[in-house]
């Protein structure tokens, strides 16, 4: 089959792999334009541009795939099949009905669980212990078209959204060469979701990541592992001694049991210099200070004198 690949994100780098290892013609994909990224704001190509660049894969970029232009492209390309992974852009009626087989897209959940733009982080995020891929049909609706496969794998208790991703990412490849397989044979079968079991994963906004010391340890937990390495979790830490305040991003921590006997506010370093919390308390392994590298929490606490009182204040939540 001639396949046409829509994507921009890293997520399908190991599908477009596995797709340019196949039987299959992989014969162009359509990604975003570059888009500012670092400190410097410098526009950085997507993942899938430098991959079609160094594979040799005809491309083009686009802000709307949608244009009579780009439809008009697409068409002399004469696919069978459209691959949409990570793609960030919805897709119109007209190109879902291009390709005899469909359009497919890969997602990082089980559906109906997770529509949206972070299923990735809102599983970590909600405590959830498995997750997995989900393969389906191109539907106006979002994420809700019928599913060919899905797989599933277990959440590490101190799994990170990092490391969820790379996991997700690998494990969608084979998943997806096999229903192309099934969709050439035509042995693929499509079956509905149970809309009514939906549940959303909206896109990631930046301050989320402000952590609130008054939630129980465990949520706050959580939070940091579906936060990392994106939008990350952060406080701002202050010094009892210097009274001087720094952001910090807290990139691992452990929940660890805390009755509190001394009534200490939350946010508070107790005397084994863990974090009070609403409910028991989190002990910090890996801190990322703003304009630093990512560090063990025990060199930030000797670089800074750090010491029980010190304190760990919510972003724009005033100090207690």
């Amino acid at each position: 089959m001639k396949i046409v690949y829509l994507g921009s994100g890293e997520f399908g780098i190991d599908c477009l792999n596995a797709l340019a290892g196949s039987a299959h013609d992989l014969v162009f994909i359509v990604t975003a334009p570059p888009q500012p990224a670092g400190r410097g704001r410098r526009e950085c190509a997507t993942p899938v541009c430098n991959w079609a660049n160094s594979h040799l894969v005809p491309f083009i970029e686009t802000d709307d795939v949608n244009t009579p232009e780009i439809i008009e492209q697409i068409g002399r390309c004469s696919p069978d099949l459209m691959v949409v992974i990570a793609f960030g852009q919805k897709i119109g009626r007209e190109l879902i009905e291009m390709p005899p087989k469909g359009a497919i897209n890969v997602h990082a959940s089980l559906l109906p669980k997770y529509r949206g733009a972070a299923p990735i982080n809102r599983a970590i995020i909600n405590g959830e212990t498995k997750t997995g891929n989900s393969i389906i049909a191109l539907a106006d609706k979002m994420d809700a078209g019928q599913i060919l496969a899905q797989s599933e794998i277990e959440i590490a208790p101190d799994e990170t959204a990092g490391s969820l991703h790379y996991r997700l990412a690998k494990s969608a490849a084979p998943l997806l060469l096999d229903t192309v397989e099934r969709i050439a044979a035509g042995t693929a079968i499509y079956t509905e979701q149970d809309h009514s079991k939906a549940t959303l994963a909206p896109k990631l906004g930046k301050s989320e990541g402000f952590l609130d010391f008054s939630e129980p340890a465990k949520v706050l937990a959580a939070k940091i592992r579906g936060f990392w390495p994106w939008p990350g979790a952060s406080a701002n830490y202050i010094s009892k001694e210097t009274n001087k305040s720094s952001r910090v991003t807290i990139a691992m921590a452990e929940v660890v049991e805390s009755p509190n006997p001394g009534g200490l506010p939350a946010g508070t370093l107790d005397e084994n210099l863990n974090i009070i919390c609403g409910e028991n308390a989190l002990k910090v392994t890996r801190i990322k200070p703003s304009g630093s590298a990512l560090m063990d929490f025990r060199c930030f606490i000797n670089g800074r004198r750090t010491q029980p009182g010190d304190l760990f204040e919510k972003i724009g939540g005033g100090k207690k």
